[in-house]
């Protein structure tokens, strides 16, 4: 399941990747209220659309994903991002992994190549690495990634209780709490095919904290059954 924003200069690349990759995989494109042309080029390249009627933001463009997944009754859902940074080739391996574990998330940092983002980005990504840490016993050294392989039980529980701001680190918060198992996978970063990410600095460090208190707050979250 590929989520996606005005993305019309990558996603057709980004499905034709994934087929290769997984010649005999479902590919769904989870169009989020764009306002170009993703959703006629993702269906040209031979995906799955899901057109949102507005833009929900990526927790609801990810669980609208999981909810297309359990209904439908896929065992096994891979995330990948529609810009292209995402390599599908690394798939394969991280769902091997499945077969010990819950969910698999491709980390950048197990590797010592590709792209590895802003200094200030990986300052906040080891702070809430950290702050994991201390909640769940469990070090993450990429909790912000959103190249996941995740199993039938992660499909049910992501489509019935997923974060709508912070998905990626709080729905580790949320899955371990379950007891669901979960292990990183050593893959290579790409650069984004087009245009640049909307995060500078200071959007990073308001990202950092907001995430980092929402993360606390969710201790105290009654659990869904």
């Amino acid at each position: 399941m590929i989520p996606a924003l005005n993305e019309e200069n990558s996603i057709a690349s980004v499905v034709r990747d994934v087929k290769t990759a997984l010649p005999t995989a479902s590919v769904l494109v989870v169009d989020d209220g764009s306002t170009d042309n993703t959703a006629e080029n993702a269906a040209k390249a031979g995906a799955l659309l899901l057109r949102l009627p507005f833009n929900l933001g990526i927790g609801g463009a990810v669980q609208s994903g999981y909810l297309f997944a359990m209904r439908n009754g896929y065992d096994v859902a891979v995330q990948i991002d529609g810009d292209g940074q995402h390599d599908p080739v690394f798939i394969p391996d991280m769902l091997t992994r499945l077969d010990s574990f819950d969910l698999v998330i491709g980390s950048r940092f197990m590797s010592n190549v590709g792209f590895r983002s802003t200094a200030m980005r990986r300052i906040g990504i080891g702070i809430l690495s950290g702050l994991l840490k201390a909640l769940t016993g469990q070090r993450f050294t990429d909790p912000t990634s959103g190249f996941r392989v995740a199993n039938r039980r992660v499909i049910e529980h992501c489509a019935a209780n997923y974060s709508q701001d912070f998905p990626e680190v709080e729905s580790l918060l949320h899955l371990r709490r379950e007891g669901l198992s979960i292990i990183e996978s050593p893959v290579v970063m790409r650069q984004r095919s087009y245009g640049r990410s909307s995060i500078n600095w200071t959007k990073s460090l308001w990202y950092m904290m907001k995430v980092s208190l929402s993360l606390c707050i969710g201790l105290a979250r009654r659990r869904v059954p």
